[in-house]
């Protein structure tokens, strides 16, 4: 059966082609298209935030982006291949990097050029160095009684003087080299090297304005092995080494030691009223691991206040 016909509406007559015109005219890009005003700018003046006038502002000189032309321009370009090849900016090549002059730098070369601790870094010795200079027992037993050297050089900053060689800095060659030992990193907590140096890189010190030495030259395993004559005879040596080498400071580690070798019973730690050779004295607690009296921090604190007081940058 099929379905009635349903009326059609009798609708006015329509101008295609002038409603087509209208359409396209309210297209952006066409010559009579109109930014469409809100509510909020019919009433005001002022564009409703957030509605498309207030969010795309007009570009003004001062606010516009760089032309194409500009960002061609030969000062704002960026540089070409022939630039990037051109003596002193290209990257340099695996030859260049092994050319004479450009090799790794030595130990002694880094310290003394005061490099990056980057560089600085690279130059420590490895795990395997470490664990192949280890002492053993029988090493150990056979290093007492030696004498070691020290790190010395003329007109240092500060001097310090430690009361005798262990066993392990005998059998390593390496001062305060017992691995409970704290000196060096007392040294670095007081600000007086940029990094914890390990003992085998006690050579950097002379660059750094420092040496070190000792009150009795004789190895043992422990201090209080040593005689009152040693100790005298000792500080007689040292007042000696310090006249020819000229520290501005001399800072002993370890005060009943001081007391002992310079007859200062009453000695603290701290600065000294009398001077050694023309060096100021200063005595330190004594950074064996074996002295329960001091922590770490406050080691490296009694370091602080030496450096201070010599007017030593703070290097950490």
């Amino acid at each position: 059966m099929t379905p009635p016909e349903r009326a059609q509406p009798d609708y006015p007559a329509v101008d295609r082609l002038g409603l087509q015109e209208t359409v396209r005219s309210t297209r952006p890009g066409h010559p009579d298209f109109q930014e469409p005003e809100s509510i909020n700018a019919r009433h005001t003046g002022r564009p409703e935030p957030g509605h498309r006038a207030d969010r795309h502002p007009t570009a003004t000189p001062e606010t516009a982006g760089p032309t194409q032309a500009e960002l061609a321009a030969p000062e704002t370009a960026r540089p070409t291949q022939a630039e990037l090849a051109t003596p002193g900016t290209a990257r340099p090549t695996q030859a260049e990097l092994a050319a004479p002059g450009t090799a790794r730098p030595t130990r002694a070369e880094l310290a003394a050029a005061g490099t990056a601790r980057a560089e600085l870094a690279a130059a420590r010795p490895t795990r395997a160095e470490l664990a192949a200079a280890r002492p053993t027992r029988a090493e150990l037993a056979a290093a007492a009684d030696r004498t070691i050297p020290d790190v010395l050089a003329p007109g240092l900053a500060v001097l310090f003087v430690g009361i005798n060689p262990g066993l392990w800095s005998a059998a390593t060659g390496w001062h305060f080299a017992r691995p409970g030992n704290r000196f060096w990193p007392a040294l670095h907590r007081g600000g007086f090297t940029p990094r914890l140096l390990h003992p085998s890189e006690q050579d950097e010190l002379p660059a750094l304005g420092l040496g070190i030495t000792n009150m009795a030259a004789r190895a043992s395993a422990r201090a209080d092995e040593l005689s009152s004559e040693e100790l005298l005879d000792g500080a007689a040596i040292l007042t000696d080494k310090v006249g020819r080498y000229q520290p501005r400071w001399v800072a002993v580690v370890g005060v009943t030691a001081y007391r002992i070798g310079f007859q200062r019973p009453k000695a603290t730690f701290g600065p000294q009223p009398e001077s050694l050779a023309g060096a100021r004295l200063w005595v330190l607690p004594n950074p064996s691991g074996l002295n329960a009296h001091f922590t770490p921090v406050t080691l490296g604190l009694a370091f602080a206040e030496l450096r201070v007081a010599t007017g030593l940058p703070e290097r950490r």
